[in-house]
């Protein structure tokens, strides 16, 4: 047989095993028998074993990729993953509607039409198609970022390795959630317990577990499908007008989409469409734990625009809490970063809601005594929002006669340091600083944090170590950490050590955003600490800012403003800034003139590749302060394509649409003789 004749029998039977894919995966209506199709997938095998040569990585025989890896790599999500807010009841669901029509200047009274679906309880997916043909695949990591499971992803039978039909888009990012079927989960379970294996808890972890195997042989065995629920980035193809008839497409096109939605036209027909799923629930193959309601129209959550982490167009409404009863053994007092004295409930084990809840957190002492919760007490717990175990109430019908009243210890449980409660806060906070150990490993916990410096490998263990060494005391300390001092560690051999070296020296690159939410200022969270770059743009600036200038800025307030200052008026603060500046952490300083700030104005502008001196969330926020508009797909609006290095398959087009291209050179040198950046 030539390789012609070959090559063509082997198009002709993948095309066919891929439609009975489809067919059974996706439409749930076969037209064969398994035997008919393990006959076709098997004379497949055997021709491809023939013929190596002619194996392609969309063949249906591929859904396995290379073995296992000794590690995942991470992929940047083009566009950011975000999470959805929550809603618990009819009245929250109003507000939010409330919301969205005062935002779009719509009238109460005019309807505003959403796409109604199902939250499926399973791991959030990016995938990407080149082309029609699948080239990778990544978890939703910390929302910019995410796992590399590229290898796992072509194992779901459910995921197609090719997407069907004519004009297809150029680039297509599918979002999604894989999940393991009740019916799987509860057979896998079975054999694993009968061969004496590990079990899993709930299906939910199983999903994820089974995502993140480092060899795709053992995902492949695991019983894992997928809901595809919305697109990412999108190049060369005009979407529909409505989110709904996007999903319509996305079937089309031979992903998986649940059929279980609606579309509603007010907070009314929303909650028809819940309550028939709490009837209905029971009856699915697959976890769920709430809905999503979008709004429909593209061109209003364009209006809508993102708020923070989430989008202002979509709300996730939570199904109620799951309760379980247990007992009080114990109230303890934990101390945080920040020096808060918490009490903690350490309760009977007890199984609420696919996890074994054993410690309660209270919050605080106006808390604990507004439920009167004391040791031996039988409490109801629940997971709120299916996530935070949270205790909802004292049965004191059970309680012992001689259970006592809590109260705050006046020394902190660590370090002996007193114990005191500002007026006007609700919070008690040991008054040891970094000295005491409790609150030392919880701040430098928090600056090696993914959201943070970000410095893979450097966790609990390593850190409650090298402090009771006092190896470190200060975040700047890290930065003196050798491979021998670190293979001196219980459980570090040196390919660890090198590891978390390169971690460490990878980490010096980092953004302005996030060194200011790694210092752990009082109250300055992520959003904070973007709002002050996005308004400085300098830290000389930011630690000179008195109170009443901070106030100036948008979104914070006197007290926010008050502890800023506070922690920069701290010579040990200053210290540590400087220290870790001088051991090399930097950041890219660009700054707007604000007499010439709106250059780009009206002008459409698409990134492409990875650059030198900038990352590409940064460049996109630089564009849009000088007034330009960052789009991800080229038409001919588009006034200018950026290219970094590895570009992929926008040159071509751009050169087709004859689009002006700048390296990222050309670029800056451009905005340098309008006058408009200065590089501080």
């Amino acid at each position: 047989m030539t390789d012609y004749k070959t090559l063509k029998k082997i198009k002709k039977l993948s095309n066919t095993i891929r439609n009975h894919n489809h067919l059974y995966y996706v439409m749930d209506s076969p037209e064969i028998s398994d035997r008919e199709y393990d006959q076709m997938f098997r004379e497949l095998q055997g021709i491809e074993e023939e013929f190596p040569h002619l194996v392609t990585l969309n063949s249906p025989t591929q859904h396995v990729g290379a073995g296992p890896s000794s590690a995942f790599s991470t992929i940047e999500h083009e566009l950011p993953m975000l999470s959805l807010g929550n809603v618990f009841d009819k009245s929250e669901l109003e507000d939010f509607n409330r919301r969205v029509h005062d935002r779009l200047n719509i009238p109460i009274d005019n309807s505003i039409e959403y796409a109604c679906e199902l939250k499926f309880d399973g791991t959030a997916v990016s995938i990407i198609y080149e082309d029609g043909l699948l080239t990778k695949a990544a978890t939703r990591g910390d929302g910019r970022k995410g796992e590399d499971v590229t290898h796992n992803i072509r194992t779901i039978k459910s995921v197609p390795l090719e997407l069907s039909g004519e004009n297809l888009p150029s680039i297509l990012e599918i979002r999604g959630e894989v999940f393991m079927p009740l019916s799987g989960f509860e057979y896998f379970n079975k054999q694993a317990s009968m061969n004496e294996e590990k079990v899993f808890v709930n299906p939910r972890n199983a999903a994820a577990g089974s995502l993140r195997q480092l060899d795709p042989d053992i995902t492949k065995k695991r019983p894992l499908d997928i809901f595809c629920y919305g697109i990412g980035l999108i190049e060369g193809y005009e979407l529909p007008d409505n989110h709904s008839e996007i999903m319509i497409l996305l079937k089309e096109w031979g992903l998986n989409v649940c059929s279980e939605t609606a579309l509603a036209h007010d907070v009314k027909g929303c909650m028809d469409f819940y309550h028939y799923v709490i009837d209905k629930r029971h009856l699915f193959d697959y976890d769920i734990d709430g809905l999503v309601y979008k709004v429909n129209k593209i061109a209003l959550q364009d209006k809508l625009g993102f708020v923070s982490r989430a989008p202002r167009w979509a709300i996730a409404h939570k199904f109620p809490a799951k309760e379980e009863y247990t007992t009080i053994k114990a109230i303890d007092f934990q101390v945080g970063r920040t020096g808060a004295v918490t009490p903690v409930a350490k309760v009977l084990p007890v199984f609420v809601g696919g996890v074994t809840v054993s410690n309660v957190t209270l919050h605080n002492m106006d808390e604990l005594h507004r439920k009167d919760v004391r040791v031996g007490d039988t409490v109801s717990i629940r997971r709120a929002g299916d996530v935070i175990p949270e205790l909802v109430k004292v049965i004191k019908s059970k309680r012992m006669k001689n259970a006592q009243v809590i109260t705050m210890p006046k020394t902190c449980p660590v370090c002996n340091s007193v114990i005191n409660r500002i007026a006007d806060e609700a919070v008690s906070r040991c008054t040891g600083g970094y000295n005491c150990r409790a609150q030392r490993i919880q701040y430098l916990k928090h600056f090696v944090s993914r959201k943070a410096m970000d410095i893979e490998g450097f966790g609990s263990k390593l850190i409650e170590q090298l402090v009771d060494r006092e190896r470190i005391k200060t975040p700047d300390d890290i930065y003196t950490v050798n491979q021998e001092e670190l293979c001196s560690l219980e459980r570090v051999a040196i390919k660890t050590a090198n590891n978390i070296i390169r971690a460490i020296e990878q980490s010096k690159n980092t953004t302005l955003a996030k060194f200011i939410y790694s210092l752990g200022i009082r109250e300055v969270g992520e959003t904070t600490a973007e709002v002050l770059e996005n308004y400085y743009s300098n830290l000389n600036k930011i630690m000179n800012a008195s109170e009443e200038e901070l106030q100036d800025v948008p979104e914070i307030g006197p007290i926010v403003a008050s502890n800023i200052v506070n922690f920069f008026n701290n010579e040990d603060n200053i210290r540590i800034v400087d220290n870790l500046i001088d051991r090399g952490v930097i950041w890219s300083n660009l700054t707007v003139t604000s007499s010439l700030k709106k250059i780009l104005d009206d002008k459409v502008i698409v990134i492409t590749g990875s650059f030198d001196s900038i990352s590409r969330n940064e460049l996109k926020d630089y564009i849009k302060k000088l007034g330009g508009k960052v789009t991800s797909s080229l038409s001919k609006k588009t006034n200018y394509l950026i290219v970094g290095s590895n570009p992929g398959s926008k040159i071509q087009k751009a050169n087709e649409l004859d689009i002006e291209m700048l390296t990222e050179e050309e670029f800056f040198a451009y905005l340098n003789k309008k006058g408009e950046i200065n590089d501080e």
